[in-house]
């Protein structure tokens, strides 16, 4: 699980990209994809083809934060015909990264009763 600040937006990019790109391609593609400065502390969120490679790529504070994660078996639940960003929340980030598919996850509403009987 990754803990980010308040305030933080999390963008997942569908469309697939090569996981050889580190930090400075990366960036470059939030540029041009996103249409967004990488530097903003928002988290943008890559895939690869096979969908069993993701990169996390965030500005935290005074540096670029990369992460990586790849699953040994199975893949990460985006749907392979989806293009464009999705925006997430913590959770569904989290879910994600967890292997489940984010999209379909839903909490429980919250209920407020007045009575009891």
């Amino acid at each position: 699980m990754l803990k980010l600040r308040d305030g933080i937006k999390i963008y997942l990019s569908t469309n697939r990209i090569d996981m050889r790109k580190s930090i400075d391609g990366l960036s470059a593609i939030i540029f041009d994809h996103f249409e967004a400065q990488p530097t903003t502390g928002n988290v943008f969120i890559f895939i690869n083809k096979p969908r069993d490679k993701v990169k996390l790529l965030f500005w935290d504070l005074n540096g670029f934060m990369l992460c990586y994660k790849r699953i040994e078996k199975g893949k990460f639940r985006i749907n392979a015909k989806e293009t464009g960003n999705i925006e997430l929340t913590q959770e569904q980030l989290d879910w994600l990264l967890a292997g489940l598919d984010f999209i379909l996850m839903n909490k429980f509403p919250e209920l407020n009763y007045c009575n009891y009987y």
